[in-house]
């Protein structure tokens, strides 16, 4: 026995220096050498600090709405709704956010609305959503702001994010960024 006790121990004590002191000191070095030191992206607009990696709240006509959140865009409670296909609840919620996006956007199909205005992400706080989404909006954003349907299409093209080394991801939009955009351009 005391021939598996003392190689066990050992391996504990090794195991809580290395995933508590050595792993996250490699990782928090490793962020210094990000944008901002590791603390996301900062963005300021009308005397408001934001972070572009955090999902944020856009529900008024003149804005790009932005994907729903399970959190309310709580960014200390991360998480998803854990809510599946068949429950009851969750299909309601689904219902009126469809029937919410068809009221306020007239002239678009059912069938036209992107999965990610409808549905939260995972952790509830998505920043980004897809070309479609924004696309699917367009109409909408120009009626309320007077401007040029054609000119709200050049901002979401000037404003796509491309796969990740060409590669990895879908093309996709931060809400947060285009809506700043979208404001400057109406200046």
């Amino acid at each position: 026995m005391k021939k598996h006790i003392l190689p066990a121990v050992k391996l504990t004590v090794l195991s809580i220096i290395l995933l508590t002191i050595v792993y996250p000191a490699i990782i928090w070095a490793i962020a210094q050498f990000s944008p901002n030191g590791g603390k996301g992206e900062l963005i300021t607009h009308n005397n408001k600090i934001y972070y572009s990696n955090i999902g944020q709240s856009f529900s008024e006509n003149r804005y790009f709405w932005s994907r729903p959140s399970a959190v309310d865009y709580n960014s200390a409670g991360s998480g998803g709704s854990n809510k599946g296909p068949s429950n009851e609840e969750y299909l309601k919620q689904v219902q009126a956010r469809v029937d919410t996006f068809l009221m306020k956007n007239p002239g678009v199909a059912k069938s036209e609305i992107p999965v990610d205005l409808i549905t939260a992400s995972g952790s509830g706080l998505d920043p980004d959503f897809s070309v479609q989404a924004a696309k699917v909006q367009v109409k909408r954003i120009a009626q309320d702001r007077n401007i040029s349907q054609e000119k709200i299409n050049q901002l979401i093209e000037a404003n796509i994010q491309k796969p990740f080394l060409g590669l990895f991801g879908p093309e996709k939009i931060n809400v947060l960024k285009l809506n700043i955009a979208l404001d400057q351009l109406g200046k």
